[in-house]
């Protein structure tokens, strides 16, 4: 009996014990499912986070026929801040306060490369290319660095201050100094070979060269062309005022905005004068040409689209700051607030405005027409009309 009742308090125990182990399963299955669910969210919150943190939701974009054909965040670290954005051909460029270089794709957005071009605090003066290079002027140094890798090509200290970003052609480096000359490097050694300066002794504000011709521009007025070879002049012309960076050149013209607040069009063969725009306000920054009309920001009233061919003013934004791209007979226009505005070239109207936040960084594209916008954190998007 005793037996007996041990071995029956012994089953009453086990059925308590599975009782207790069934609630307990069911607890944790429970709580596994909670768990499971938790951490799915915890999985997918992310994702729902990143499509809120993009610049720009898709269903606003298709509000205004866009659509969005990538989107990265540049691999920069918090404590830095995106400062320019730069498009050349199928690359765009990514500087940030450090001097932190990353180099993008432009048809995907992957990057290429990504690395530090110079010390933090050290002037950048100008970024562009030469086929396959990329130079710049940094801290005093001419800087040239493989355009796809990064991989530094070469550094020549150059000895004296810079005025403005250089230029260069097969042949040479056209550097414009604090000593107002414009020093020509030979661009196999760096080797300078020639000084040119307008006859009055003006700042160089900037320069543009090819292989026929070198035009640089002064900070009371003078647009001179020499050859590119030795400082023989080929043409001059004088604005009344300081000509402001960059000139803009087209195939046969020049274009380029004075401290006169006028915009100009010369012939870049011969240096005539063919038309200037009265903008009517302070102007600070060069002319943007698109296919057929020229975008200049004018302070205090926005920006202007003149026709290129005859300097016909077409419309005025007041909110607009800058041409992002055009698109068939469209503008896409950056404003004052980082919104985007469409224009309508023809109707020489606004026809559509999209809501943007924390767009800091543009690069301007007049080679086809796609967007690229950035915010300060380095979120990154290539835009395009829907198709």
């Amino acid at each position: 009996m005793e037996n007996d009742n041990f071995v029956y308090e012994g089953l009453e125990m086990s059925n308590r014990s599975r009782a207790v182990i069934v609630l307990m399963l069911g607890f944790v299955f429970c709580c596994g499912l909670y768990g499971c669910k938790t951490r799915r969210k915890t999985v997918e919150q992310p994702v729902w986070r990143l499509e809120t943190e993009w610049l720009v939701p898709q269903e606003a974009l298709k509000e205004v026929g866009l659509e969005r054909v990538w989107q990265s965040k540049l691999p920069i670290r918090r404590t830095e801040k995106l400062e320019r954005l730069e498009l050349f051909g199928d690359k765009l460029y990514g500087l940030t306060d450090q001097n932190f270089m990353v180099c993008l794709d432009a048809a995907g957005g992957n990057v290429s490369f990504s690395k530090t071009i110079g010390a933090a605090g050290l002037p950048v003066v100008g970024l562009d290319t030469y086929e396959d290079e990329l130079f710049s002027v940094i801290g005093g140094e001419l800087v040239e660095l493989d355009a796809k890798s990064g991989q530094q090509l070469s550094s020549v200290r150059l000895g004296y201050d810079v005025s403005c970003p250089a230029g260069r052609n097969g042949l040479f480096f056209y550097v414009g100094a604090v000593d107002r000359r414009i020093h020509a490097l030979r661009s196999e050694d760096k080797v300078q070979v020639f000084e040119a300066s307008a006859q009055n002794e003006s700042m160089v504000t900037a320069i543009i060269a090819d292989e026929k011709f070198v035009v640089f521009a002064t900070d009371r007025g003078n647009c001179i062309s020499i050859s590119p070879q030795r400082p023989k002049l080929i043409w001059k012309f004088k604005a009344e005022d300081a000509i402001i960076a960059p000139i803009v050149r087209d195939k046969g013209a020049v274009y380029f905005a004075c401290e006169d607040t006028n915009i100009y069009k010369l012939n870049i063969r011969t240096g005539q004068f063919v038309w200037k725009y009265k903008a009517g306000g302070m102007l600070d920054r060069g002319p943007r040409l698109g296919r057929s009309l020229l975008y200049q920001y004018v302070r205090g009233k926005g920006l202007v689209a003149v026709d290129a061919f005859n300097g016909k003013p077409m419309w005025q934004l007041a909110e607009g700051v800058d041409l992002l791209t055009e698109s068939g007979q469209n503008a896409y226009i950056i404003t004052e607030n980082g919104d985007l505005a469409v224009m309508d070239n023809k109707k020489e109207k606004k026809i559509q405005t999209l809501r943007l936040r924390g767009i800091s960084r543009y690069a301007a594209n007049t080679a086809d027409s796609k967007i690229y916008i950035a915010a300060d954190d380095g979120r990154i998007a290539c835009l395009r009309r829907s198709r």
